[in-house]
């Protein structure tokens, strides 16, 4: 396990689909995230863990370029850093954000094919059957207004809006906050199947520092804007002394 000032930790062979070097962040004048370095592996997933006002949410937000940043972010390879937010998608990185940004007026399928209003390909009715696989409640509820359904199901919605985009990074801001525990277990092992099936790596926020730690194959843990430990989940898990000093269980 790492700790201190440089926590970057490299996954295993081959290029990561996500890499941040040396990112900072700021709103305005007030700086949050400085100097951060991480990795999403290739097919896996992250969990990026610490107290509410860490710097967890402008991490995500800073890999789509919604706040000002600096620094390196990579995906597959590729620079996306300094690039517009649209491109950014364009390139394969969708964001749930923290609350769902669900179209509340919309209908289910409105919201769903605006999933998919960057592709051009035939496969999107195949894609749009394949997330009622996972979420059979969205079929149920197909011309039902978003804002009529119940916060797991906009939950379910929102992520599969998310991977109607084809990404290769999804990102997910909090998809446990304000749901029943039983709705986030199934949430949790919906994810699980999604990141084998669908092949897309994940970058996990998450506020049940235990539930995140049980689905994740890497972890760093944020304090005021810099990562304090990094690892495998399955080690932090286990380090009693972390989980009670930083993550409250």
């Amino acid at each position: 396990m790492t700790t201190a000032t440089d926590a970057r930790i490299l996954g295993g062979g081959g290029t990561p689909t996500l890499e941040a070097k040396d990112l900072h962040a700021a709103y305005g004048l007030i700086r949050v995230l400085h100097g951060i370095s991480f990795v999403v592996d290739d097919g896996g997933i992250t969990a990026l863990l610490g107290a509410n006002g860490a710097g967890k949410t402008t991490t995500l937000r800073a890999v789509c370029n919604m706040v000002r940043t600096e620094g390196q972010i990579l995906l597959k390879g590729e620079r996306i850093d300094g690039r517009a937010t649209e491109e950014i998608v364009r390139q394969g990185v969708a964001h749930v954000p923290d609350g769902r940004g669900t179209f509340l007026e919309l209908t289910v399928e409105e919201n769903m094919r605006l999933g998919s209003y960057t592709r051009y390909d035939k496969d999107v009715e195949g894609d749009r059957e394949r997330m009622f696989g996972y979420f059979p409640k969205l079929k149920e509820r197909y011309r039902q207004q978003a804002g009529t359904l119940s916060g797991g199901e906009q939950q379910m919605l929102a992520i599969a809006r998310a991977l109607l985009l084809r990404p290769k990074l999804l990102l997910l801001d909090e998809p446990s906050f304000g749901l029943a525990p039983l709705i986030v277990k199934g949430i949790f092992e919906i994810m699980q199947r999604i990141n084998v099936e669908e092949k897309v790596a994940i970058l996990l926020v998450e506020q049940n520092a235990s539930l995140a730690l049980k689905i994740a194959d890497r972890a760093y843990l944020l304090e005021t804007g810099r990562i304090v430990f990094s690892g495998p989940a399955a080690e932090i898990r286990q380090d009693e002394s972390i989980r009670r000093s930083y993550l409250g269980y």
